[in-house]
């Protein structure tokens, strides 16, 4: 059985800093593209960044040059560095992970969701 579980998320104010974490644990054979959305109230889910297994990203226009996406395959972790932050990045923030258990199924696993809120 495979978990996902997020932490670092809070309250900052604005142009502050985040780092949020999500950790994959369980029979994993194998973990792909790894991925952070957000979902403001009343809005849709978004993606907000992606990293593949080849360390390829790639960003959401609202938030490139101040989120970074990264990874570290060892500890199975998948993490997002929100810098400047935005009232509108006010969301919960999900971690999406491409994982192939053990034995073999191959799927879309969600974090639990971690709130952001971005408030003076």
């Amino acid at each position: 059985q495979v978990q996902l579980v997020e932490s670092g998320g809070g309250l900052v104010q604005p142009g502050g800093s985040l780092r949020l974490s999500c950790a994959a644990s369980g029979s994993i054979f194998g973990i792909y593209a790894m991925g952070w959305y957000r979902q403001a109230p009343g809005k849709q889910r978004e993606l907000v960044a992606i990293i593949t297994s080849g360390e390829s990203t790639n960003y959401a226009d609202s938030v490139k040059g101040r989120f970074t996406i990264s990874r570290d395959n060892a500890k199975r972790t998948v993490y997002l560095q929100m810098n400047s932050l935005k009232f509108e990045d006010t969301a919960v923030y999900y971690c999406n992970v491409d994982i192939r258990e053990v034995p073999g199924q191959r799927r879309d696993y969600w974090g639990q969701g971690t709130q952001v809120t971005v408030s003076s």
